[in-house]
């Protein structure tokens, strides 16, 4: 993995947070993929799955603002800090830590944490 593999599969991510399309979606993950929403929650597995469970709980295009910076990458892994702001009434503000697992250009596992800001 390099950064730019990186930074590409964040682009997408970002996307598909934005537009909540399910092809946008499913065109980030593996077949057998699985996503840790929250670390010591189950997780979700498999593509179609992580479709459904992404729409679910799916923000509103247009509601959230992020950045992010890549802390670390290689061997198939990589790690994101990310910062989101929500641009509600009030806005609220998240920190965030990804560990992604690529194969190719799509996700087989992707874990991430996020807390709210005081």
């Amino acid at each position: 993995m390099r950064e730019k593999d990186l930074d590409r599969w964040v682009a997408k991510y970002r996307k598909a947070w934005e537009s909540n399309d399910p092809g946008h979606i499913a065109a980030l993950w593996t077949e057998e993929a699985t996503w840790y929403r929250r670390p010591d929650d189950e997780p979700v597995v498999g593509r179609d799955a992580i479709v459904a469970a992404w729409l679910e709980v799916a923000d509103a295009p247009g509601e959230t603002r992020f950045e992010y910076e890549v802390l670390g990458f290689g061997d198939g892994v990589g790690f994101v800090r990310g910062w989101t702001t929500y641009q509600t009434q009030p806005p609220s503000e998240f920190s965030n830590l990804w560990v992604i697992r690529l194969a190719r250009d799509r996700a087989h596992e992707f874990t991430e944490w996020w807390m709210e800001k005081p």
